[in-house]
Order: structure tokens, then sequence, then C-alpha cells
């Protein structure tokens, strides 16, 4: 789905707080026990590596910045034949020493992602009334890794192979996240075999997707204004509407509409596989909230055309966008009652396709994880 351009430098724009909680929390499940061996075979396995080769992309400045609490990495994908940078906030107590056999969480971007500098660090920095994802999660006792690429791939493994725009050679994304990462990220940062995964719009449907292709190798995953059906001819359409800003299309990702491999790239028909998993999915109304105002912003400093102007996008684009991904999410509700399947979820009356939400879903989601990592 369609991200939406951010309103003014991130620090000027602060979380609005204190989303109310719809539904009853889940009984925790049973831990995963399926280990990273298991899930990748005989899939040859990522190198992992420093990342040090000069960058202008933002998230690598707030890397630099945080040395003390961030690793630059960067792991080879034997399946795309090329290096795929990772960010790191290694396990810590809340006195901040390092700890071992700790829980990993693998956070993903949404559409533009590191690329486009829509990533977990540019665009969720701390501010003085927010934490942001590195002050958030340094001092919980998990491990977080974010793969800094994969710019509007979905992070599915792709039927054909793009060759333009963000997307070019070959896009084999679950299989890098799923089989050939987690064992030697996971022994490289000497983490447990607990795991957790959490995606927002594009990748909202890669975290529930990944979950139901390999059950009881997540404890938890977290799915934020995500379109779950990529199979129906409305939601094979909003894929496109993605895949267009990245130079490719749904034919190239998912085959044809029905087919066996769109079929396989569809959470909704393949919910079943998420019985076990801890689940946080929220999405808003699409109908505007405090954050979606240009007062909210011109009061925190932004520019009065600036904050204008996007307060528009952001109330119309954002709006239709949320919308709709609302109905998508309401799709999976249903699908997961009829299936005796629980799950932690979050209904706003109110919120578009932005930021803000999502920058709370981060922290409104650490119960559901804590749960299922630590009981």
């Amino acid at each position: 789905m369609k991200l939406l351009r951010k309103l003014a430098a991130p620090a000027a724009i602060a979380i609005a707080l204190g989303a109310g909680m719809s539904g009853v929390a889940a009984p925790v499940a049973g831990a995963a026990d399926v280990t990273p061996a298991q899930v990748a075979g005989d899939v040859a396995q990522s190198t992992i590596s420093e990342f040090t080769q000069p960058s202008d992309r933002t998230w690598v400045k707030i890397a630099d910045q945080n040395a003390d609490r961030v690793l630059k990495l960067k792991a080879y994908s034997p399946s795309m034949g090329r290096d795929i940078p990772l960010a790191v906030i290694p396990a810590t107590d809340p006195q901040g020493r390092r700890v071992a056999d700790a829980p990993t969480i693998y956070l993903l971007n949404g559409a533009g992602g590191a690329e486009q500098n829509n990533d977990w660090f540019t665009l969720n920095p701390s501010t003085a009334d927010h934490e942001g994802t590195i002050d958030f999660y340094s001092g919980k006792g998990v491990n977080v890794v974010i793969p800094m690429a994969g710019a509007f791939s979905y992070y599915m493994d792709w039927l054909g192979t793009p060759n333009s725009g963000y997307l070019t050679g070959p896009q084999k994304w679950e299989t890098f996240l799923t089989k050939e990462l987690p064992g030697p990220i996971e022994n490289y940062l000497d983490a447990g075999n607990q795991r957790g995964i959490i995606g927002f719009s594009m990748s909202a449907t890669s975290a529930l997707l990944f979950a139901a292709h390999n059950t009881g190798f997540y404890d938890a995953a977290g799915a934020f204004s995500g379109c779950y059906s990529t199979s129906t001819p409305i939601t094979y359409g909003f894929t496109g509407l993605t895949l267009d800003r990245g130079g490719s299309n749904p034919q190239t990702m998912l085959g044809p509409l029905g087919g066996s491999h769109n079929l396989y790239n569809d959470a909704l028909v393949n919910a079943a596989g998420l019985r076990g998993t801890e689940m946080y999915i929220s999405n808003g109304s699409g109908l505007a909230g405090e954050t979606d105002m240009a007062g909210y912003y011109t009061a925190r400093g932004v520019d009065p055309a600036i904050a204008s102007a996007n307060a528009a996008v952001l109330q119309f684009e954002g709006g239709i966008i949320e919308a709709a991904s609302n109905g998508c999410t309401h799709d999976m509700k249903a699908k997961l009652d009829s299936l005796g399947i629980p799950a932690d979820w979050n209904f706003r009356n109110t919120g578009t396709h932005s930021w803000p939400s999502w920058r709370d879903d981060l922290q409104l989601s650490w119960p559901t994880f804590e749960r299922a990592f630590f009981g």
C-alpha cells in the first residue's frame, strides 16, 4: 500500500498516544519450537558481516549516532545474489548489558523502505513525548533486526523477475527472511529460539504470511494497517498500487490472479497456519484524527503552509487507503474468528494511513510480544 510522504522533519512530528484497544487479550499461546534449521532445510545460509560501505541513507547516520546500541550489519542472500543491509538493536537489560539467549524481533519497513528514508529509524525517532524505535527496544531484553532494503517488494518470493525502478533482479525475500537469515543472525547475536515479526502497510501482509507459512516458528506477529488477501480482483489490484511505484506489477510478483503462486501468497487463504502464534493486529478507520490535522503540526513548529498541504494529503489519500485496509483487517478478523484463532485487535475510531498510528502500534503491541516471549 502507498505510504504517505512525511509531514516535516521527524523530530517535529510527535506520536498520538492513548489509542484504545478493542477486543479481549488472547490467551498465551504455546511457545514456538520450530528452529531456523528446520525451516531452512537445505537452503544455503546467509553470511553475516559488518556494513561499512559509505551511504547517505538517514538510517546509517542514525545508527552511527547510536553506535553504542546499534549494529550496522549486512547479510549475503544466496537466493538474490546480493548483500542486504541490516540495522540491529542487540538485546540488553535495563542497565544496558547485553543479554544472551534473548528473543529476536524481525521488524519490517513499509513500501518505500530505507531506500526512500521511510524506515523504522528515520520516521520513528525519539521526541519529547515519544520513545523512538531505538530507545523503546533498548533494555527490553530482545534483539531487533531490521532489513534496510526491499522497497516495494512485499517481502515475498516473486514468481517473475522484475527489471525496472526499485525492483531489479531476483526477489526472494521470504526465502531470505525465513530461511537464509534467521540461523546466521541469531547465532551472531547469541540469541535464543524465540522470535517475532512485525510489519505495517505493505509488510503487514508479509508478517502474517510468514507466520502462516511457518507455523511454530514465530512466537508472535504484529500487523499494522495491512491488507491480507491478495487473490480477489480488488485486493490483487491493491498490490498494484504499491508495485507500480516500485516499477513493477502484480503479475510479475504473484502470477495470474487466483493461480497457485497467488494463493500461496494470500495470508487470508493461509490463515489456519497462524494457530498458536500470538498476534497484535491493528487498523484505523480512515477518518481524520488529531495527528491528521494541520493544527497538530503547527502547534509543534511546522510551517503552516506545509502543515496544511500535507494534512490535506493525509485526510484524503491516507484516509482512503486506511479505510480500504480497515476492510481487509475486518476480513482477517472474521476469518480468524471462524477458525477459533485469537488475536489482540486494535480497531481505532480514527486514523489515516500514516506514521503516527504505526509509532503507537509499536508500543501498543509490546504486551503481546512480552507475553509471548516471557509468559
